[in-house]
């Protein structure tokens, strides 16, 4: 039996993946969700409490807004690919889209502060000279752009004395999302996605990194059980390796038809991201208003952040029932102005 997935079963794969990201991000953003007021309630991070935080760490905090961001750069190189075929300018067109996510983002942040529409915005300019470049050209740029991130991350914990703002600048999470953008335009340029389980760079890749991965998820989850004061960095010096394993068995996984047909509900979330994502505060502060809690602590985290996904689930294969698109993504895309059509007989714009 021919279990390979065709081209449009591919694209869904990719909204499999995202769907699966958002679900991940819940885990980091419902407790940003309470704004903690000084002289209030402080989360508990002892017993219980304290056993889920340290896994969040290890298997999910940095990890899967990582690939959200990953998959942020296969969309902007399928997005400005498109424009192009159809006759359009390509870096024109993602310039206005981004612009109109900028907006986005701009009231999103009244709603939710911790909303990264904003910085996906403004980072997703630096996308756009890299749109001509060779892949030799992106490559070089993604090494050299990873080597300094994890220079800049591991120097403070050798010699503290280099943890200065130059080297906290380079390792943050603004340089981690630029660098996951750019990976994920160079993996969807290459063409790697239409065919990943061909790619033998796939499979090298994750051969090298597998022992790293592992390595770094131990080594936040002893750090986090210690208390480590320096967890964060920890993880951040993890998180590139381990996002890459992640992704690469997510693929693989995903360019089976059967596991395909199985997640097609994940699918309709993911179709529908920009819409989910901000969804997402409104249904989580009214799930913790409807709980009573003045606080939110790990143990928590893992009620309301499934209850959400279930909800958006529920709504999402609901919804595309009546619907093609969803209400964000069709704001985003008149924000961002009606496509060129070209006149090509049997063709159809999407």
């Amino acid at each position: 039996m021919n279990t390979s997935v065709t081209p449009k079963e591919r694209i869904q794969s990719l909204d499999i993946i995202r769907g699966f990201a958002l679900f991940g991000i819940l885990f980091i953003n419902i407790a940003a969700y309470q704004v903690i007021i000084e002289g209030g309630p402080m989360a508990d991070y002892t017993g219980i409490n304290k056993t889920i935080d340290s896994l969040i760490n290890v298997f999910v905090e940095k990890k899967f807004f990582s690939m959200f961001s990953f998959l942020f750069g296969v969309g902007f190189y399928i997005f400005a690919s498109r424009a192009e075929a159809r006759g359009d300018k390509p870096r024109w067109r993602f310039a206005r889209r981004l612009l109109a996510l900028l907006l986005i983002g701009i009231v999103h942040v009244f709603i939710f502060w911790g909303s990264i529409l904003v910085f996906y915005a403004v980072i997703g300019f630096l996308l756009i000279p890299f749109y001509k470049a060779s892949l030799r050209t992106i490559r070089n740029w993604l090494l050299g752009l990873i080597s300094i991130h994890l220079i800049a991350t591991v120097l403070p914990l050798i010699v503290p004395a280099t943890d200065s703002n130059l080297t906290s600048f380079f390792s943050n999470d603004l340089t981690l999302v630029f660098i996951m953008f750019l990976s994920g335009f160079y993996v969807s340029k290459a063409g790697w996605i239409q065919n990943v389980k061909e790619v033998k760079q796939l499979k090298t890749l994750f051969i090298m990194l597998l022992p790293f991965a592992i390595g770094s998820m131990l080594w936040i989850w002893f750090a986090s059980e210690g208390n480590n004061d320096q967890v964060m960095k920890i993880m951040t010096l993890g998180t590139v390796p381990i996002t890459y394993c992640y992704l690469i068995m997510l693929f693989w996984i995903f360019s089976n038809t059967t596991a395909v047909k199985l997640c097609q509900p994940v699918a309709k979330v993911g179709r529908m991201a920009l819409t989910n994502y901000i969804a997402q505060s409104f249904i989580g502060l009214a799930i913790i208003s409807a709980m009573g809690l003045e606080v939110v602590n790990s143990k928590d985290v893992v009620i309301i952040a499934p209850t959400i996904f279930i909800i958006q689930i529920v709504f999402s294969v609901v919804y595309f029932k009546f619907f093609k698109m969803g209400p964000m993504e069709k704001l985003w895309r008149w924000m961002t102005g009606k496509p060129k059509e070209t006149k090509v007989l049997g063709t159809q714009t999407n």
